[in-house]
């Protein structure tokens, strides 16, 4: 704990690592959908190939946040998080050097394996970096690395990809994966406390329970619904509204702002009915995609729009995470981080199969103008479903 004690403006300096390599994540995730339009250009390929760039990433994290989270349970968590950011380095440094779009996919993936790993692990080494009674800042502080990724690191390594080729942007990423990886080295301690391994069976146990897996399954659509759109935001926004590549980089910043101002609301309405906050979050996102369809075509509707989609996009996430862990401590107790870990692997697949929806939409006769209303409909089955469970606890 003595790591734990030294600060910066009153931050554990050890939490501090952990967000800067949550930042970098972040950033690797998201900046790609910046630079669909730039990758696809330049390995000659359609916009919706370059989609699967989004979608077999998330499938990368959906994978490594339960299965390689349990083969790994055994080792310590500060050995443990040093090593996933080698990892998460070394798959950045293959996507820069990658000659052809199969490798690209390749470093994609092994990226995605980290990122899944980090997240999973890194929630409860924060918990255990401080007393008991502030385990939810600490948290909340390794999540807004994530969150400042969305608002700073997306724009910015867009515009870097923009002006300087795709591939400085991945150089730039392992930089701060090299940052984060030795920031965890040198800062947080190695008496962490021995952590209880993630186990299989305890995984499948869970999954076993209808109403965990009804959570698990409204994660992934009402989470998955808004990827069918975001995921060629950029190449929509460029094609469709008409903006420069220069003013869709801000757009992606006002977006991002947008987006952590939606997280602090939508943890906020979250805290005593997660379930009922869920229904109308999702009926509200489902209602501004639509309306994204009509004023896509006309660029001060759009950013209004626009601001709005990102609100919504993410609020959900709180509550969802919420939601997961109250059905496991009602219906399977002692399971509430197999939840939440499967809740990740949820989140990554609903991204997946929105990007690859949204990859389809844009190859068919109805174009990537589309993509909006389609996301809608994601959103409103995801919002059927909560509205189902909602009724179901409530009785």
């Amino acid at each position: 704990m003595a790591s734990a004690q030294s600060s910066i403006l009153g931050i554990p300096t050890s939490l501090l690592a952990l967000s800067i390599s949550a930042f970098g994540i972040g950033t690797t995730e998201f900046v790609i959908v910046g630079l669909l339009s730039t990758v696809a250009n330049d390995l000659e390929i359609s916009v919706s190939m370059a989609g699967l760039l989004v979608s077999l990433y998330a499938v990368g994290v959906a994978i490594g946040a339960p299965i390689l989270t349990a083969l790994t349970g055994k080792i310590p968590r500060k050995k443990l998080l040093v090593n996933v950011m080698l990892v998460f380095i070394l798959g950045n440094i293959l996507a820069a050097l990658a000659s052809n779009f199969y490798l690209l996919i390749f470093a994609r993936i092994i990226t995605g394996f980290s990122h899944g790993v980090f997240f999973s692990i890194g929630a409860t080494t924060a918990a255990n970096l401080v007393p008991e009674h502030k385990r939810a800042t600490a948290i909340s502080i390794m999540f807004a690395g994530l969150t400042i990724a969305i608002v700073s690191g997306v724009p910015l390594g867009t515009l870097i990809g923009q002006h300087y080729g795709w591939r400085a942007t991945f150089i730039g990423v392992a930089l701060l994966g090299i940052i984060g990886a030795v920031s965890s080295y040198i800062l947080i301690p190695n008496n962490l406390p021995k952590p209880t391994p993630l186990k299989l069976k305890d995984q499948l146990r869970v999954i076993k329970n209808k109403s965990v897996l009804l959570v698990l399954t409204i994660t992934a659509l009402g989470y998955g619904g808004t990827f069918v759109t975001f995921t060629y935001l950029s190449p929509l926004l460029e094609g469709v509204t008409g903006f420069s590549q220069g003013m869709t980089s801000l757009l992606l910043l006002v977006y991002g702002i947008a987006i952590a101002i939606g997280n602090i609301i939508g943890g906020n309405v979250s805290n005593k009915k997660p379930g009922k906050a869920l229904i109308i979050m999702f009926f509200l996102q489902a209602c501004v995609l639509f309306l994204f369809y009509f004023t896509s075509p006309y660029k001060i509707p759009t950013i209004g729009t626009l601001f709005l989609m990102g609100i919504l996009a993410f609020a959900n996430v709180p509550a969802l995470q919420l939601y997961i862990v109250k059905m496991a401590e009602k219906y399977v107790p002692g399971t509430e981080d197999v939840a939440s870990a499967l809740n990740i692997a949820a989140f990554n697949i609903g991204i997946a199969i929105g990007a690859t929806i949204g990859g389809m939409t844009v190859e068919s006769l109805l174009g990537i103008g589309a993509t909006p209303w389609v996301g809608s409909i994601l959103v409103l089955i995801g919002c059927f479903a909560t509205l189902i469970l909602y009724k179901k606890e409530k009785r």
